[in-house]
């Protein structure tokens, strides 16, 4: 998840999974983790969140549904069209990440994991990088109205599966 809020750093949220086959283990990410992360940004900017998903299945299930009507007094989200890469700035967070490990000789998926948990919290601490994803994207703009952003956040969500 990537935040913005006017005249703070922009942030991104992360949670990473393994799936190594075991019986019953979850392959992805699922409706509890894509609530918590919305939660968690609420919580640490401090205030109302503008969610835009895209259409990801898992984006749309009613359990989402119910967990996005409970919290509209500060979520209000947004669906993207399908298909719609270039309004995501997690694509370009994820392009990051894929550049830094894309010659990465792991022996095993541990090692792919720490590297792409490394590269994701590099990238938390490089607010420059992630306001390149959200510009790049045209959702954020410095000429937005300051009071209609004054409360406001903008996250993006994209998960991984």
């Amino acid at each position: 998840m990537t935040c913005y809020k006017p005249g703070k750093r922009s942030r991104t949220f992360y949670s990473v999974r393994e799936y190594r086959g075991r019986k019953g283990e979850p392959k992805g990410i699922g409706g509890r983790d894509l609530c918590d992360l919305p939660v968690r940004a609420h919580i640490q900017l401090g205030g109302p969140i503008v969610l835009v998903w895209d259409n990801l299945r898992m984006h749309l299930v009613e359990a989402i549904r119910r967990f996005i009507a409970d919290h509209a007094d500060w979520l209000t989200v947004f669906q993207l069209p399908s298909h719609a890469t270039v309004l995501s700035p997690q694509e370009g967070i994820w392009s990051l990440v894929k550049r830094d490990i894309g010659n990465l000789a792991a022996a095993g998926l541990d090692q792919i994991t720490h590297a792409v948990k490394r590269r994701l919290k590099q990238i938390q601490y490089r607010p420059d990088l992630v306001d390149g994803c959200l510009t790049n994207t045209g959702l954020i703009t410095d000429d937005w109205p300051a009071s209609r952003i004054q409360a406001q956040a903008v996250a993006s969500s994209v998960s991984r599966q």
